[in-house]
């Protein structure tokens, strides 16, 4: 196995059903396996996986909805290549961007890669209105937090091997930016990518997702703060 794709999902029959041919094609020149981790969909979702007779793909079901960043956790310690990609699954992120983010970590330049809208040749044109500026004011919080452009893309790859360096205990959506803090890769690639509007279904953004995104900001700027603590008292 080269790579594992973790593709969290909660009703996303439709989009899924775009979306996997255009992964599959996109992963060819790899040994891959797409792991679905799905929060009690009730729309077809898991079906659809199960009935691809596909060895590439295969369901994580969890019993209950118990969020993004939770469901990508379990889908890492469910997949086996030493490459993960995280990625939506309702067409937000386009597959064919995938190449980019795992070629510069499978020839070395890279520990960590993130699919930026915030870097030449990005754009965020899939965001509108309250969406815009709910990431905007995410970002500015997280600045202090990682020198990357883009936090809160939620498209991105890393080397499973930079795992062990810190315990993962994401709140809410961003897991990208609980392993920028926490594991500290280096070094870090931004690759610039369109972000584009989803195939079907509605976001899952509202007030419990905002909320959880303040907890978590929160308890990475504690995380950072005994951390630091310990270093400066260990030199």
């Amino acid at each position: 196995m080269d790579v594992s794709i973790i593709l969290p999902t909660l009703n996303e029959r439709q989009s899924l059903a775009a979306v996997a041919p255009r992964l599959d094609a996109a992963l060819r020149p790899w040994k891959y396996e797409v792991v679905v981790v799905d929060d009690a969909s009730t729309d077809g979702t898991r079906e659809f996986v199960t009935d691809r007779a596909d060895r590439n793909w295969r369901l994580l079901p969890r019993p209950g909805r118990f969020g993004l960043a939770s469901a990508v956790v379990d889908g890492i310690a469910a997949s086996t290549g030493p490459i993960i990609v995280v990625m939506d699954a309702d067409g937000s992120h386009p597959p064919e961007e995938v190449p980019q983010l795992v070629g510069p970590i499978q020839t070395g330049r890279a520990e960590f890669v993130l699919a930026s809208r915030k870097v030449p040749g990005g754009s965020d044109s899939g965001l509108h209105g309250i969406r815009r500026a709910i990431s905007w004011a995410a970002t500015i919080m997280a600045r202090p937090l990682t020198p990357v452009r883009d936090p809160m893309s939620g498209f991105f790859a890393f080397r499973r091997s930079i795992l062990p360096r810190a315990p993962l205990a994401p709140v809410g959506y961003k897991i990208g930016l609980e392993i920028l803090v926490k594991c500290r890769p280096e070094p870090v690639v931004e690759v610039p990518f369109q972000f584009e509007e989803r195939l079907a279904g509605r976001s899952k953004l509202g007030s419990n997702v905002i909320f959880a995104y303040l907890r978590h900001i929160g308890r990475l700027y504690l995380w950072r703060a005994r951390h630091w603590g310990r270093s400066s008292s260990s030199s």
